[in-house]
């Protein structure tokens, strides 16, 4: 297939590109500048520069692929803008096509929920409440398949933003790593070479269309996993903190949904695209992985 892929160069992005080259896909990756050109073009990709905020330019490239997957994201204020721009212009030219959209969101907007479905009532937390409305939009539109892949928290290869804040964690005294709240909250995860290999999934698949939740199912403490993060950081080990202490460190709106309990089993994804995680879990991997030191 010929797939228009946003956010390449990210960390979930540049795994689903890495996915869909291995599978023989040919990927145009829409770009911000000519470093990131270079970057997808060593990766096989197609680079092309454009403002996704440029509706008819955006539309245009899509008009020749057979699919689209977005991903990316400026992770700001900014956000909904851009998610807003990219659907409008894939509704626009995927009209009555039938093509396959695939566009990423997160488990955060299901809030506290320790066993998630599709079926689940959203309960967004003030972070992401943006979210739904335009995912919404997503499958509601008529003439083309809309997949939101509602993924849980990203790892793996040393890379993703919540391991990183993980081993970057402040230290008490003794040295040990001081956990998000308590620790006693579940969080899902799932490695990003198994989120890309889910997108890919559902990209060819024609049965797939409407929100898909994905996680590997193992679902750890928070204390499980700074423990594991402490041995990558060469901590002693970690100790619990506050929930006070977490809105101090990183504000109201992030400490909200790094304290939510939440977990998944993905029934739906491995039921219906027959997947299956495969690679190591995140303690694992902080401990005897990629995350090491």
């Amino acid at each position: 297939m010929k797939v228009v892929l946003t956010g390449a160069t990210g960390f979930i992005g540049s795994h689903v590109l890495a996915d869909l080259h291995k599978h023989g896909h040919e990927v145009t990756a829409l770009v911000r500048d000519g470093t990131q050109a270079d970057t997808v073009a060593a990766r096989g990709a197609t680079p092309v520069v454009v403002d996704l905020y440029d509706r008819p330019a955006v539309a245009r490239l899509l008009r020749d692929a057979d699919g689209a997957i977005h991903t990316a994201s400026p992770g700001d204020a900014t956000s909904a803008n851009l998610d807003s721009a990219v659907v409008d212009a894939v509704t626009g030219a995927f009209a009555g096509t039938g093509k396959p959209y695939l566009q990423i969101s997160g488990l955060w907007i299901y809030g506290a929920n320790p066993s998630i479905t599709e079926a689940s009532a959203v309960n967004a937390p003030a972070m992401v409440s943006w979210k739904e409305p335009i995912e919404r939009r997503v499958l509601g539109a008529t003439g083309m398949r809309g997949v939101v892949i509602v993924s849980s928290v990203a790892y793996g290869d040393g890379g993703g933003g919540i391991p990183g804040l993980l081993l970057g964690s402040p230290r008490d005294d003794a040295g040990n790593l001081i956990m998000l709240g308590t620790g006693q909250q579940h969080w899902s995860t799932v490695h990003a070479a198994d989120l890309a290999d889910f997108f890919r999934r559902a990209l060819e698949d024609e049965s797939a269309r409407g929100r898909y939740v994905v996680g590997n199912g193992v679902n750890p403490t928070v204390a499980e996993l700074t423990r594991a993060a402490a041995v990558a950081a060469g901590a002693p080990g970690a100790a619990p903190g506050s929930d006070d202490e977490a809105r101090a460190r990183l504000g109201d709106y992030f400490a909200e949904v790094l304290l939510l309990d939440q977990g998944t089993d993905a029934a739906r994804a491995r039921a219906e695209l027959g997947w299956y995680p495969s690679h190591p879990s995140l303690s694992d991997e902080f401990r005897h992985g990629s995350y090491r030191q």
